[in-house]
């Protein structure tokens, strides 16, 4: 395997690889990552899709990727994706994946003319005093010393920065900015948070810095995750021959560790209450999801408040099984065992006649029933207590939801302080309290307030206690490789895999680990398509250096004198162009 960059690799069909036709491939859990690498064991291993196996302890795919609707609760999302243009392994997925809602179309097709149609932006990225516009006019307001910070964060290595929390490394000037308002919120990371996976999300996203502000750096599906995403994938998948067997939860697999080699050799199922399993052959691959951000969730509803689950975690205890046969196979507990830094709290509400989306509007500054783009990605009250956050995506959300309700979806950093209104914490708190806590800062007047939570709407509360696990502090050799050294048959796919100098929490991280696992284990003569290289463009870089700076020019030290002559030798130059371009010096100078 390797990586690649360039049409002349994207648009290449590799041959049949030569174990194509022996191989068998059983997947460990029907996520992203599951979902992805079976389709590209089938479209460029070529692969039958018949002797491809998903293994699946719950009734449904889709791993975090989840959009349903409850039976006496209402609709539920636990959490929603930000989509960008250069998420490359999942393009290159989507392209190949029929559209269920356009005829002859990709879902690549599908939501590339969507967003074309409807771009997406914010027209009120952050409120407080309850709905009021907080005024931060698109500015990052980062001190010389906050952005002295930034700089030295992404000049460090891995390795400084290995271990250490976000608030170790940045001082409080940049914690108290607007760009970490903007990060934080977005992003979901917490002060307490790995600072290496901070740097590793800037050098990721670096080419949309300009566009934190306004989220026009982030495109939308039409629908929620599930119907868009997971559902297309998930039946071409099956009309390829691909089985599933839901209700199957693999508890270990067996492996022979010799000297140089490694090879999986059995796994341990238990289906409908009866252990099972199967013998790995030679040419019998294993690729096995590790850890889980959303294991144990816990749903509550508008009167039952969501249960932290600190029990038996099946898909972490697996993996911790795993771990326990060699050092390479990663060190679980590093990120599932600090459930009071990893959990955090999110709801779905679904309004129920008009009066609440009048209150969407006002914030929203666009119809919430127009079908289009209403937030354009989350809105955060500043002064909340629980640092709530809020979006309305376009609408429907689901496709079988009534032409009268709008679905919202919410979520807070903070789940243990008291709120505002209903003076507790989230985590006490029943979906009719999180309501309320919720339109006390859309402005909803505050007499009001308790009826409408109680009858124009329906929230349905969901507690996570790993959803930001990976965002923990860690070290190399914490996540093992996709496919460890010597490994001729088995890799590890999903979120708590290593892979390259992609960043976690995104679905191309997910289809990343799929597509090289696949690649790697069947030899496919066809390269993993690099990570876009912002971090390398020198105009992605300036234009970036000129935002975080809310566009004042580079101030250079040394005497009037000096400063005029080097500007004066650099302006007749490409660095000068190219520095007058993104308004770091004054053309008119």
């Amino acid at each position: 395997m390797y990586w690649s960059s360039g049409n002349y690799e994207a648009f290449a069909r590799p041959r049949k690889p030569e174990r194509a036709d022996r191989a068998s491939a059983w997947f460990v859990g029907s996520g992203l990552a599951s979902l992805a690498g079976a389709a590209f064991l089938v479209r460029d291993a070529q692969v039958p899709g018949e002797r491809i196996t998903i293994l699946e302890r719950l009734r449904l795919p889709g791993g975090a990727l989840d959009g349903i609707k409850e039976p006496e609760k209402g609709f539920v999302v636990r959490g929603g994706r930000e989509l960008e243009d250069h998420m490359e392994c999942l393009w290159d997925l989507f392209r190949s994946v029929p559209s269920l809602e356009v005829e002859g179309a990709s879902v690549l097709d599908e939501f590339y003319w969507l967003n074309k149609d409807d771009p997406n932006f914010s027209l009120q990225r952050v409120t407080e005093q309850r709905g009021r516009d907080a005024r931060t006019d698109g500015l990052f307001a980062l001190s010389d010393r906050a952005q002295k910070d930034l700089v030295r964060i992404f000049l460090a290595t891995r390795e400084e920065l290995e271990g250490k929390r976000i608030d170790e490394v940045f001082g409080r000037d940049f914690l108290d900015s607007n760009f970490w308002l903007y990060w934080r919120t977005m992003f979901a990371f917490e002060e307490w948070h790995g600072a290496l996976e901070m740097k590793l999300y800037l050098h990721r996203f670096v080419h949309h810095v300009g566009g934190l502000p306004d989220l026009s750096a982030l495109k939308f599906t039409k629908y929620n995750q599930y119907e868009s995403m997971v559902l297309p994938l998930t039946r071409w998948l099956m009309d390829q021959g691909v089985t599933f067997r839901f209700e199957t939860e693999v508890t270990d697999i067996d492996f022979d560790l010799a000297p140089g080699r490694k090879r999986a050799t059995r796994i341990h199922w238990t289906e409908a209450g009866r252990p099972g399993g199967v013998e790995l052959g030679e040419d019998d691959l294993v690729f096995t999801t590790i850890g889980s951000l959303t294991e144990n969730s816990d749903n509550g509803d508008q009167h039952t408040p969501a249960r932290l689950n600190e029990g038996p975690a099946p898909a972490w205890d697996l993996w911790r099984r795993i771990a326990a046969k060699d050092p390479e196979f990663g060190r679980p507990e590093v990120f599932c065992g600090n459930i009071a830094q990893s959990k955090w709290e999110s709801a779905t509400v679904t309004t129920l006649d008009p009066r609440i989306p009048r209150y969407i509007q006002q914030v929203a500054k666009r119809d919430p029933f127009s079908g289009g783009v209403v937030t354009g990605g989350i809105v955060t009250a500043r002064d909340s207590s629980w640092l709530l956050s809020w979006t309305v995506n376009r609408q429907p959300h689901f496709k079988q939801q009534p032409a009268d309700q709008v679905v919202v979806w919410l979520y807070s950093l903070f789940v243990d302080r008291p709120g505002d209104f209903v003076r507790k914490p989230m985590a006490e708190c029943t979906g009719e309290e999180i309501t309320q806590e919720w339109l006390y800062h859309l402005g909803v007047p505050e007499a009001e307030i308790p009826e409408l939570a109680a009858g124009a709407a329906r929230c349905v509360p969901v507690m996570m206690p790993y959803v930001t696990s990976f965002f923990l502090p860690r070290k190399a050799g914490d996540r093992p490789q996709v496919v460890p050294d010597g490994a001729v048959n088995f890799a590890f796919i999903g979120q708590f895999a290593e892979t390259g100098r992609d960043c976690i929490f995104t679905t191309e991280y997910s289809v990343r680990t799929g597509m090289e696992a696949a690649y790697r284990l069947l030899d496919v003569e066809r390269g993993v398509p690099e990570v876009f290289n912002s971090t390398y463009d020198v105009r992605k870089l300036l234009a970036a250096t000129s935002r975080l700076r809310d566009g004042a020019e580079l101030n250079l030290p040394g005497p009037e004198f000096l400063r005029k002559r080097l500007l004066h030798r650099v302006e007749a130059t490409e660095v000068g162009a190219l520095l007058e371009e993104f308004g770091l010096i004054d053309e008119g100078r």
